[in-house]
């Protein structure tokens, strides 16, 4: 049995709603706060993404070369750790990053966006298109970006109830250990197979590269570092796996938590009928959250701590987002907009809440 959608959006009582007139002023605000950073960004940001670089390439080689002395306990903690380390920041600081254009502007082969491949076993290909283009642009969209629930969770009233979503706070579990899997299949679009709408010869097609790239990465992490350890196999086969199973965690907690809490509203297609830069930024902010916390943690999160930032300036280097943070809030309390910033336990509190709320058929 499948619930009707619901047709009555969630509205955040605490944004105001604004005028074409306020739009356009909010616009013109926070687009000066973007052309003050872009006028900025030189030699220090260039710095600073060639150290990221190099934490990430060197933490990766102390990791797995701790790990081949994993019989050793404190080794194999140690070796875990750092490789669990650099494949976060590989994602989050690094990759995703690099990957929306930020550092393009280097001319530099290794922080290209178009052309940089990251260490999951999705391809850049298909982030660059399920994320960059389609979440981006169509940002909490409901039909349009894919990343509301991934396919597979219902997380707002918005979304049809189906009997299968009474699981999700199981299968969520899983679902966490395994994100970079979810988001590796997610451009494939199973679904539409299945409902006749996508033939299986373009679903051949799309799964190709894919399959390529899965075998690459399984490859690498559970065959040839195990392979050339020799009597260390089994520790560094068990790290590698832990450590991707951490990143995995990692990835999924900041997403979720930048998009799925309590104040966070979807919308309808409507929406884009004479969408003005004022109201796409308006949408930016009405359906991002961000975290607080320390320095290390913003830069373990790749800034994505900042996402309410990241939404608003997705190409703009984002080790920049938290000195744009407080003018971005300023800007959002002079126009009445809910500017969404708590605790990761807050905020991951209340992501769980909303797996199990709407997990039940509840219309609000």
């Amino acid at each position: 049995m499948n619930m009707p959608v619901k047709l009555q959006y969630f509205k955040n009582p605490k944004n105001r709603e604004l005028t074409q007139a306020d739009l356009d002023e909010l616009a013109r605000e926070l687009d000066a706060i973007r052309q003050e950073v872009v006028d900025d960004i030189g030699e220090k940001d260039a710095k600073y993404i060639r150290r990221v670089y190099s934490a990430v390439r060197y933490s990766s080689l102390a990791g797995r070369a701790l790990l081949f002395a994993g019989w050793f306990p404190p080794a194999w903690v140690l070796g875990t750790g750092l490789l669990s380390f650099s494949k976060i920041m590989e994602n989050m600081e690094l990759g995703h990053n690099v990957m929306h254009g930020q550092y393009d502007w280097m001319n530099d082969p290794k922080f290209n966006g178009p052309s940089y491949e990251w260490d999951i076993v999705g391809t850049a290909d298909n982030w660059r298109q399920t994320h960059n283009y389609k979440h981006h642009t169509y940002t909490n969209i409901k039909g349009m970006d894919d990343d509301i629930g991934y396919g597979l969770v219902r997380l707002f009233p918005e979304q049809r109830w189906k009997p299968g979503f009474l699981l999700q706070p199981v299968y969520s579990i899983p679902f966490c250990l395994l994100f970079q899997w979810g988001v590796a299949i997610q451009n494939l679009e199973i679904g539409k197979v299945w409902f006749g709408r996508k033939s299986k010869a373009e679903l051949k097609k799309e799964w190709m590269p894919l399959q390529k790239k899965i075998s690459k990465q399984l490859f690498k992490d559970y065959v040839f570092f195990p392979l050339i350890a020799g009597p260390a196999a089994l520790p560094v086969f068990t790290g590698n796996l832990v450590a991707n199973g951490i990143r995995n965690m990692w990835t999924f907690s900041i997403i979720f938590c930048g998009h799925f809490t309590k104040d966070v509203e979807v919308f309808p297609k409507t929406v884009l009928q004479n969408e003005s830069r004022g109201h796409w930024y308006m949408r930016q902010i009405r359906g991002s959250s961000n975290l607080t916390g320390s320095e290390a943690f913003h830069i373990l999160t790749g800034h994505l701590s900042h996402q309410i930032e990241h939404h608003l300036y997705p190409d703009v280097p984002a080790r920049r987002y938290r000195k744009m943070a407080p003018k971005v809030q300023a800007v959002c309390e002079k126009y009445g907009l809910n500017y969404n910033n708590a605790s990761l336990v807050k905020q991951y509190g209340s992501v769980l809440k909303r797996i199990v709320k709407y997990a039940f058929p509840f219309t609000k």
